[in-house]
């Protein structure tokens, strides 16, 4: 199939690029390149460009033909979406809206979305199902909650057929070292804790030591990057067989605290990562853990890498690499 994927520069797209260019799949990758690298787009052509540009959507879906499309392209940072809500409702669900119209245009029917557990807010009860009550406690959350309910009545009024990825904490790298992770600022815990342990000025923030958990840190479920990739590709086939639209979890099954996640980077790399407490963020839930049976049932994936062992060996040897390219590394 020839396939757009949307912020296939990022993080997560470049991982899912890969996996589809190695199953046999031509890839174009759709980025303006504000948090994605041009190094990361290496399965296929480049074409930038932001969302909300209808004009170039239009170009694009004309010169390539494309079979269906894989929607990464968004603003994921929690407490920047506190901040600037607009911004996130205008980059996230207006870039999204202005994306299916393309679709319909060019008569593109199939859609995998990138979407996030963020959609449930702080959970009632644990381990979080489809079937748990959505509610957003931050505008990030939000604009893929809005999202998801546009792709059920774009569905219901005009023929598209999704399926959105709901994946608990994204974490790991490609085990070949290929893609990695790289934010600026770098605002995820793993990625931040390796980089204190590179960098002596580096100290990696713990936002709150008084939630209602174990340790007083807050607990997530974090999955490997690759275990993701595999799902979109599975995804993608389940949608090609007739598989009914719906939302699906993407999770390990099993959450960490971050004081867990300290030791376990501590264990991996031989070097005590340097932290520094502040005070909660506003949005975060104390605990996130995904109840994954329906990706298993439907899609027939499981999280094969996403022991915290393999997603801290895999990030290590990443951000090492990285960082003696740079220069950086002590």
């Amino acid at each position: 199939m020839r396939l757009l994927i949307t912020g296939g520069a990022g993080y997560v797209g470049s991982h899912v690029a890969k996996a589809l260019r190695q199953a046999g799949h031509e890839v174009i990758t759709f980025d303006n390149l504000s948090t994605g690298h041009e190094w990361a787009v290496k399965w296929g052509p480049l074409e930038r460009g932001d969302l909300r540009d209808g004009e170039r959507l239009r170009e694009v879906f004309a010169r390539y033909q494309i079979d269906a499309v894989l929607h990464f392209a968004a603003l994921a940072y929690v407490g920047e979406s506190m901040r600037e809500p607009y911004l996130y409702f205008d980059n996230n669900v207006a870039g999204t809206l202005c994306l299916l119209r393309a679709m319909s245009r060019a008569s593109v029917r199939l859609l995998v979305f990138s979407s996030t557990c963020a959609v449930y807010g702080a959970p009632q009860a644990l381990p979080i199902t489809e079937s748990s009550l959505l509610s957003p406690c931050n505008p990030y959350g939000e604009s893929k909650r809005i999202i998801e309910q546009m792709l059920h009545w774009v569905g219901t009024c005009n023929g598209l057929r999704w399926v959105a990825l709901r994946y608990f904490n994204a974490a790991g790298c490609d085990p070949e070292c290929e893609t990695g992770e790289l934010h600026q600022p770098e605002t995820h815990l793993i990625p931040s804790l390796l980089n204190s342990v590179l960098e002596d000025t580096q100290r990696c923030p713990i936002y709150g030591e008084d939630y209602p958990t174990p340790d007083g840190t807050c607990v997530r479920d974090y999955v490997h990057v690759t275990d993701l990739a595999e799902a979109h590709l599975r995804a993608l086939g389940y949608l090609v067989k007739g598989g009914e639209s719906r939302s699906m979890n993407l999770g390990s099954g099993r959450g960490f605290s971050v004081l867990e996640v300290v030791k376990g980077v501590g264990t991996v790399t031989g070097r005590a990562a340097r932290v520094r407490v502040e005070p909660r963020r506003p949005g975060d839930p104390p605990v996130l853990v995904a109840g994954i049976d329906m990706a298993s049932r439907l899609l027939g994936w499981q999280p094969v890498h996403s022991s915290l062992e393999d997603i801290l060996s895999t990030a290590w040897a990443w951000h090492r690499k990285s960082a003696m390219q740079l220069g950086t590394y002590a």
